[in-house]
């Protein structure tokens, strides 16, 4: 019997529901990115604006952290099919994911390069931890998750006291490179600004990589009953998860508030903030299964789809677009406009990458980035352009 071929799983094996999840949490990843450049730079004040005051209320409760948090559960998932995957065909599967988290970092170098906050990193780093799951239980494996995301809070309350960290200090000493109109000086301040922000920031170091761990291992638990391929039968539980989440999501958040401005003393040692982070993401993620079973919104969830075949082109592709459209490389607009511009901006973005997207699927099987990075993973030259089907021109 000849040896199993290894190979990435086809496109017309994906499961559709992670793609188009993927695609949700890109938009949120591009808004949240292209936001950050409204405040960051020499201070610049702007005329209250109902639209951008608005918006900002959106982001906050709707998209900020709700995606990296909801990308680390589809890479949990991806994980595990891929682990099995390797393994059906006689491979070592620990092997092939340390080679393949090895290309992510070199990804990740290249994308820290144009894009300082690059999430690449993270995710390459925890894949290998992961690795220690691999032939584990759903149950063993969930948890831990639940472990350490009800952990979160202390811990984040511990390290800021502890370990406190000046986030706008340690950014505002690569100011003079961070406004240079010259590309070698814009890949430094991009490299030393994720160092300097995250890879040496307690902060982001410790209790972001807890979340991002524990909602990988939701992922991992989440493949391992199989669930987005069985959404019809949670159809019941997906409701019952949207409102419960929503409601929890919404009393976290009237009780961070309150107690926010009246200073309370218990934030110094629990920092719950997570939690409604966290349940507002899982209330996006049932919302969205629960459409999807529903048949709603069709149209649009397969724009996502599209989006979502492509994650990592389109999110370096975002990256590169930032430098070219905020930084003097490029047109140079910094913070010099109202937030709902820099919405404005992300929004049109993630709309051209939607046609753009459904366009390159077409004809060819894999995202550039995808075909680029499942090349170097599987050792061997894979086909980009899709094969026409017999007895068609």
């Amino acid at each position: 019997m000849e040896p199993a071929i290894l190979q990435p799983i086809k496109t017309n094996q994906r499961t559709a529901i992670v793609d188009i999840l993927r695609g949700w949490a890109i938009l949120g990843v591009v808004i949240g990115n292209y936001t950050d450049f409204s405040d960051k730079g020499h201070p610049i004040n702007h005329a209250s604006n109902l639209v951008s005051t608005i918006l900002m209320q959106i982001d906050k409760y709707f998209f900020a952290a709700k995606s990296w948090t909801l990308l680390s559960i589809l890479f949990g998932y991806g994980f595990a099919i891929l682990m099995n995957n390797v393994a059906a065909k006689g491979k070592n599967p620990v092997l092939f994911f340390c080679n393949r988290m090895f290309w992510l970092f070199v990804l990740a170098f290249i994308n820290s390069a144009f894009w300082f906050g690059d999430i690449l990193k993270d995710y390459a780093f925890l894949g290998l931890i992961l690795l220690l799951f691999h032939g584990r239980s759903a149950k063993l494996s969930f948890r831990v998750a639940i472990v350490l995301l009800l952990m979160v809070p202390f811990v984040g309350a511990y390290v800021a006291q502890v370990m406190p960290y000046d986030y706008e200090k340690s950014f505002n000493t690569l100011l003079p490179l961070y406004y240079s109109h010259n590309w070698i000086d814009i890949f430094i301040m991009n490299l030393k600004g994720t160092y300097v922000t995250e890879m040496i920031n307690p902060q982001y170091a410790i209790p972001v990589h807890i979340i991002m761990f524990g909602c990988m291992l939701l992922g991992f638990t989440a493949q391992r009953i199989d669930f987005f391929n069985r959404l019809p039968e949670f159809k019941k539980q997906l409701k019952i998860a949207f409102w419960t989440f929503l409601i929890a999501a919404i009393i976290l958040n009237v009780v961070f508030i309150i107690a926010d401005n009246m200073h309370a003393v218990f934030l110094k040692y629990i920092r719950f903030r997570s939690w409604a982070v966290l349940s507002t993401m899982l209330a996006i993620l049932a919302g969205i299964c629960w459409l999807y079973i529903n048949g709603k919104l069709r149209y649009f969830l397969n724009g996502l789809q599209a989006m979502g075949k492509m994650t990592l082109t389109n999110y370096m592709a975002q990256g590169i677009l930032a430098t070219l459209i905020f930084l003097n490389v490029g047109l140079g607009i910094f913070n010099t406009q109202p937030y709902w511009f820099y919405v404005l901006i992300a929004v049109l973005v993630f709309t051209i990458q939607i046609f753009i997207s459904k366009w390159w699927l077409t004809y060819y099987n894999y995202g550039p980035m995808e075909w680029i990075w499942r090349q170097l993973s599987y050792g061997k030259r894979l086909p980009i352009k899709k094969q026409k089907e017999a007895g068609k021109d």
